[in-house]
């Protein structure tokens, strides 16, 4: 059975919809979690939710602080093991509509965090001989999006990345793997139109959205021990949805 006893792990966008679901499990799992975000009342909550873990309130635009707040983390914690970059923003528009500011900020929160993330807790893991990195993509970043060509470049950008370093650290005992949900049941979906929401899951071979509990479930199998032969990989977590998609493309 999984377990993370005497493991230290770090969640990014701990507050969210999918960050709450993934604190959840490693907590559940027996998990040392630190969980960040951007705001404090979140971020309390959380602490009210699950009071043996630690928080810590931190804005992923701020990349010359990020070496710091790892060694940070890695002394509150006693370590850093295990680091899920869960942390991401979108700012949607038609690509000749969108403003600098908006690609910039996108890419640099999503993409560029998630590596300099990964990069100094390498270095922590490093002197453990043991690591994990689970970073969430979306299906977007396979397939693109009306709108989305910011978001769609980051999410891409973080497989891309992950295979990278799987390579490079594999015979380091530091595994990297992306987890890549499609459309997942949240407090943002829950106000999507009906009609938009019938439109999406018809997209969707399992006909319903995803929860954010089975986003969680995969991301703990890949952090595991369970999972120690495995890297550089990107598992689908969509009901079928990304599969189908290419398939209409090969059939049509």
């Amino acid at each position: 059975m999984i377990n993370f006893r005497n493991k230290n792990i770090l969640i990014t966008g701990a507050s969210g919809g999918i960050g709450n679901e993934l604190v959840k499990k490693f907590v559940l799992l027996g998990g040392n979690v630190l969980g960040t975000g951007t705001k404090t009342e979140k971020l309390d909550l959380l602490k009210k939710k699950y009071p043996n873990i630690k928080v810590k309130k931190f804005n992923m635009e701020e990349h010359s602080r990020v070496e710091e707040f790892i060694d940070n983390v890695s002394l509150e914690l006693g370590g850093l093991d295990i680091l899920i970059n869960n942390a991401g923003i979108n700012m949607d528009n038609l690509s000749l509509r969108m403003k600098d500011e908006e690609w910039k900020k996108v890419i640099n929160i999503n993409l560029t965090s998630t590596f300099l993330l990964s990069k100094h807790a390498i270095k922590q893991m490093l002197k453990n001989k043991f690591g994990r990195i689970v970073n969430i993509t979306s299906v977007v970043g396979h397939t693109g999006n009306l709108g989305q060509s910011n978001y769609s470049a980051s999410k891409s950008g973080i497989i891309g990345m992950s295979k990278s370093l799987a390579i490079e650290y594999a015979k380091k005992n530091i595994t990297v793997n992306c987890v890549s949900p499609g459309f997942i049941a949240s407090d943002m979906t829950m106000n999507i139109a009906e009609k938009v929401k019938l439109y999406l899951t018809s997209r969707i071979p399992m006909g319903k959205l995803g929860t954010g509990e089975d986003v969680s479930n995969c991301v703990a199998f890949l952090s595991s021990l369970e999972a120690s032969y495995i890297t550089g990989e990107t598992i689908h977590v969509n009901g079928g949805m990304y599969m189908s998609w290419q398939n209409s493309l090969i059939i049509y």
